[in-house]
Order: C-alpha cells, then sequence, then structure tokens
C-alpha cells in the first residue's frame, strides 16, 4: 500500500505528482512536455525501465512486461498520485487486448494506491470520450508488425478502422530502413503531409489517430532545422489541415493524467486537450 505519510500533502513536494516512465534506450520528451502545459502546482518525476540489450523487438516488451508494475511500486512508495506510461507498443505487445491491459491498469490502482496510464490504452479512453467511431491510423515510423498490432488493438476496442499505414504506405520513404534510421526525428513538413494523405485515405474518418512518439523539426525563421516536436505541438496545425481532431499517444496520455489529476494543461493544444474545464 501507499505509505501513509503521502496522505497528508504537507509532505508533498507539489500538490499533484505525476511518475512517468518510459522504453528502455530513449530520452523521453514526456515529463518535459507535460510540465510545459501544466500548471505549476503539478510536479512530474521520471524513471526509464532498464533492459540490458534491449533491440525495441514487441517480444521484449512481453517479456518485461512486469517491470511496469514494479514501476507502479516506485511511484506509489516516492508519493506519486499518478503513473503514466509512454510506449504505445507495450498496450498490444503479445496479443493483449483493451480488456487485458484495463484490468491491468485497475490491479495496479487497486494494489498500489496509483492510477497508471498506458499510452496505448490512452488512445482508447479518449476515442471513446469524444465519441469517436470511424478512425484513421498515421502509424508514423512503425514497423509493419508494430503497426499491424496496434490496429488489431483499435479495432479490438471496437472501432471502425478506415485505414491504417506508416510513413512507407503513405509514400514519404521507399523503404522501412530509410525510416528507421532517422531514430524517430523526421523533417518538419512531414507532420502535416503525413496527415493529409491520411485523411485522403479514409475520407469517412471522425478522428485520426496517430500513435507512437513521433518528432518533427521545428522550421525556425531563418530557414534551418529547430528542436524536434512531438504531436502535442503539432496537433493544432494538422487539426486545422485536416478538419478532423487528431488523438495521438502523447496528447492521449496527457489528457488522461489531467483527468485523473482534476486539473487542466494550458489551452492552445488541441482538441482532445482543450475539452478539459477542471478547476
Amino acid at each position: 500500500m501507499k505509505p501513509e505519510r503521502w496522505k497528508d500533502p504537507a509532505n508533498k513536494l507539489f500538490p499533484k505528482q505525476v511518475g512517468f516512465t518510459s522504453p528502455p534506450h530513449d530520452f523521453d520528451a514526456a515529463p518535459t512536455d507535460f510540465l510545459r502545459i501544466a500548471p505549476e502546482t503539478v510536479g512530474a518525476h521520471g524513471r526509464m525501465l532498464h533492459v540490458p540489450g534491449y533491440a525495441h523487438q514487441l517480444s521484449q516488451r512481453v517479456d518485461n512486461f512486469s517491470l511496469l508494475e514494479e514501476f507502479v511500486e516506485c511511484m506509489s512508495n516516492n508519493g506519486a498520485d499518478v503513473c503514466g506510461q509512454v510506449g504505445t507498443n507495450w498496450s498490444h505487445a503479445g496479443g493483449k487486448t483493451p480488456k487485458d491491459i484495463r484490468a491491468f491498469c485497475d490491479r495496479m490502482a487497486d494494489t498500489y494506491e496509483t492510477p497508471l496510464h498506458m499510452a496505448g490504452m490512452s488512445l482508447v479512453d479518449a476515442l471513446r470520450a469524444m465519441n469517436v467511431e470511424k478512425i484513421a491510423l498515421n502509424s508514423v515510423y512503425y514497423w509493419p508488425d508494430w503497426r499491424d498490432g496496434i490496429a488489431r488493438f483499435l479495432r479490438d476496442a471496437g472501432f471502425d478502422l478506415l485505414y491504417a499505414g506508416n510513413f512507407v504506405d503513405l509514400g514519404l520513404y521507399d523503404t522501412q530502413e530509410q525510416v528507421n534510421a532517422l531514430t524517430w526525428i523526421f523533417p518538419g513538413e512531414h507532420a502535416a503531409e503525413s496527415m493529409r494523405r491520411t485523411a485522403e485515405r479514409a475520407p469517412g474518418a471522425e478522428a485520426i489517430v496517430v500513435n507512437g512518439m513521433p518528432n518533427f523539426r521545428r522550421r525556425n525563421d531563418d530557414g534551418s532545422d529547430g528542436l524536434p516536436e512531438r504531436m502535442l505541438a503539432r496537433t493544432p496545425e494538422v487539426e486545422e489541415l485536416t478538419g478532423l481532431p487528431v488523438v495521438s499517444s502523447d496528447t492521449a496520455l496527457y489528457w488522461n493524467i489531467f483527468c485523473t489529476l482534476e486539473t487542466a494543461p494550458a489551452k492552445g493544444h488541441g482538441r482532445l486537450l482543450d475539452s478539459l474545464e477542471h478547476a
């Protein structure tokens, strides 16, 4: 159980405290992005999963799934109010279904008195909250087995998936090897162009889903490549372009966390996050 001392707000550094974890071998932007849009009364703490020899294989997610419980226990002991798990693939790897993940997250909350939100499941939660049924999946950099896994997971959740394609399917790159060589960071224009092509391939979609944590380089005034930015920064642009709500793994995860904390982020980050109006 969570240590008794954390029930006294005077013992906490922040009134609302969030613990994040990410896959091994990825310096993760989630804690930084989350804090940039959160009220100053919210604090964030990170704990990376440790898997020696990690090679981004779905089988390694399955073999090390128990590390997520270790993470929640650690954050509960440290006084976190809610935990966020970055990495969409951890929800569907090994054939897990939304029902499986919901049961696991419920058990974490019951056992450690600390809710856990997983990125993959957060996509489902957010789409359901928006009453969306017909969706298109921009699977960005995902390898074919990753793409097929999250597509299956979304179908298992009951959504009508009209299209699912990665950057190769969308014609932005010729091979998956070219995509992999960029290590999750892509030219800034690929955010809008990939979203435009996804919308064209699914004219009946009610929302576009973006899995994973792709980064798109910001374009500075002088025309040079700037900082990598995730979908959090690009969502307003691509929603205006497509006329559709865009639900990505990062914004869905933050939305779930803010809902649990009963607070809201700064405005201007897309329809999903802007829907929050907590006091």
